[in-house]
């Protein structure tokens, strides 16, 4: 398992390629990268997202943990950016690893879900007219109680 929060933008073709090298004995890798979307209007100059160094990384290798446990994965991996990103960026990537695709799939799922509401970020948008913190939303919420 390896889970980085970095600064620096990674390649995901590379990132991919060094996890699939990486396991052995799976029958399946799923691959997730969230990407910057920008605002309704199209107006967001960028995203800024800031965490505390190492109460981040517990708290997503403990969400990771529970997809591995719970779904027999062979290996997973976050990486997750932080800082100023632009529209577009590749702010974070989900792979997971397990015998079977159906497993694969729902863990990254899972993984994607607690990401999003457990994860200690702070997201702000920067527009032309200023900045806005990024507040939870009940949607995402929501999304936990299938689990």
């Amino acid at each position: 398992m390896r889970i980085a929060v970095q600064a620096e933008a990674f390649d995901i073709g590379a990132e991919t390629a060094a996890f699939a090298a990486g396991v052995t004995g799976v029958g399946a890798i799923v691959t997730f990268t969230g990407i910057v979307r920008n605002t309704a209007t199209g107006d967001l100059l960028a995203m800024e997202i800031e965490h505390y160094p190492g109460m981040t990384e517990r708290a997503i290798t403990a969400i990771a943990g529970q997809a591995a446990t719970r779904w027999s994965l062979r290996d997973c991996l976050v990486i997750h950016r932080h800082g100023r990103l632009p529209p577009g960026a590749p702010i974070m990537m989900v792979a997971t690893a397990a015998p079977h695709r159906a497993e694969a799939f729902a863990a990254a799922d899972f993984l994607m879900d607690y990401l999003k509401s457990r994860a200690p970020f702070w997201k702000r948008e920067i527009t032309a007219s200023g900045a806005t913190w990024v507040a939870a939303k009940a949607c995402d919420e929501d999304a936990l109680t299938r689990w």
